[in-house]
């Protein structure tokens, strides 16, 4: 059988899909991720729903392969699971029979099972239930990075956020674990790991009675074998010390904290209820800058949450303009049901919204453009991710693949897709820089 499975959402997802992935391919099947042919025997979407664009991206992609279904001259099966599925499950069955089955985020042994029953694949029951134990992961990025997931669900209780709802409650995974998958990876090639969780500053302290992520970054570290380990979705309150030393300790730790900080109106943190205002916020961001003077901070901010006066949003735009964050992401406030913000309504237009998210994102720009002036001259490490037209495509230590900055290198220069290089900074622009490798 010929599978296509289609990634909406985080890279969290994407953990998810590849762990499907290599199960069905385990069984002699074929994978496809994104596949733009409609020629497989199997769709299965795995599905968004943290956000309101979020849903209405999945629903779209739903209905989109519910008419390429009908257009197949052959049978084909279309399976919808994850996030956007676990909510509403119910009344998208209603309204999309023409799907063959739905799945939430906690039934991965049942969707397995499901897919690998389709259509009669050959291999016999026994040997599934062994995959379902031993398969490894089938990567859909390039061979030379991975996601490594430490944990699932979330403990925060964040006033506007549906996530806890979807996943559940904080679980880590094992230290040994995570190290023992972090060495398959580097052994299969990725050299670039990204630890990602819904919130990896809480890891630990669910299965060890305290907060662990240093432990674990020390390990990965020294044991893993990686070139570059990368630090994702922190979060601001209690944020562990001990993951900056272990950042500042480790030259293979790249120097990167990526930290949603949603706001700076004290007043509206309390209201999210993030465990942290202002005063904390700047305190924390302080210590980040003398600890780790070199790093790269990324942030996203939310705009238009329910109370955001005129005055809170300049507030917000001149903690952008005083913070001076690397990297920095904006969205607008959507109310989503069942979480404590939805009972404060939704009182600012969404033609205000997007006017401050445009506002907030145009300080940024101002902010990235100079920041990349000043690496004009330095010589940077670069990873290759890919070749595009006249440009092989590569990256930082201060840079995520699909979410940050890139380096445009001259196609001219022979170099290798996942090799590391030495590049002098020749020019930039807002959100890239223009390289040349060092001979």
């Amino acid at each position: 059988m010929t599978y296509n499975i289609i990634t909406l959402g985080c890279s969290k997802n994407t953990v998810d899909s590849e762990n499907i992935a290599g199960h069905l391919t385990a069984n002699g099947n074929t994978v496809y991720f994104d596949r733009l042919q409609n020629d497989c025997d199997v769709i299965a979407i795995n599905t968004c729903g943290f956000i309101g664009d979020a849903k209405e991206e999945s629903i779209n992609e739903i209905f989109n392969q519910i008419a390429a279904k009908k257009r197949s001259r052959k049978k084909k099966y279309l399976v919808v699971f994850g996030c956007l599925s676990e909510r509403y499950r119910k009344i998208l069955a209603d309204e999309m029979p023409e799907v063959d089955a739905w799945f939430g985020s906690h039934q991965w042994s049942s969707l397995i099972q499901y897919l690998l029953t389709i259509g009669n694949t050959a291999a016999n029951t026994t040997a599934r239930r062994k995959h379902i134990l031993t398969a490894e992961r089938k990567l859909s990025t390039p061979k030379h990075y991975a996601y490594l997931k430490i944990s699932e669900g979330c403990n925060r209780k964040c006033s506007y956020c549906a996530i806890p709802l979807i996943r559940g409650n904080h679980t880590s995974r094992p230290i040994d674990d995570i190290i023992n998958e972090s060495k398959k990876l580097v052994s299969q090639g990725v050299k670039e790991l990204i630890v990602i969780a819904q919130d990896t500053t809480y890891y630990g302290l669910d299965i060890y009675g305290k907060r662990c992520l240093g432990t674990l970054l020390n390990r990965l570290s020294d044991e893993s074998g990686a070139t570059w380990i990368r630090l994702h979705y922190t979060y601001p309150a209690s944020f562990p010390t001990d993951a900056i030393e272990a950042i500042r300790q480790h030259d293979n730790i790249c120097n990167y904290i990526d930290i949603p900080l949603q706001h700076i109106n004290s007043r509206i943190l309390h209201s999210m209820n993030r465990g942290i205002d202002r005063d904390g916020t700047l305190s924390l961001l302080s210590q980040f800058r003398q600890q780790l003077p070199d790093a790269a901070i990324r942030t996203t901010l939310i705009v238009g949450y329910p109370g955001e006066s005129h005055e809170d949003f300049e507030e917000l735009k001149a903690f952008v303009q005083q913070a001076r964050f690397d990297r920095m992401g904006c969205f607008a406030y959507s109310p989503e049901e069942g979480t404590p913000a939805e009972t404060l309504g939704d009182p600012i237009s969404e033609e205000e919204k997007q006017r401050r998210v445009s506002e907030l994102m145009e300080v940024q720009e101002q902010i990235s453009l100079e920041k990349n002036q000043q690496r004009i001259g330095s010589t940077q490490l670069v990873v290759i991710d890919r070749k595009e037209g006249d440009f092989f495509i590569g990256r930082t230590q201060y840079d995520s693949p699909d979410v940050d900055d890139e380096v445009l290198i001259s196609s001219h220069e022979k170099l290798k897709i996942g090799e590391f290089y030495h590049a002098i900074i020749t020019d930039a622009m807002e959100n890239d820089l223009i390289g040349k490798i060092v001979s």
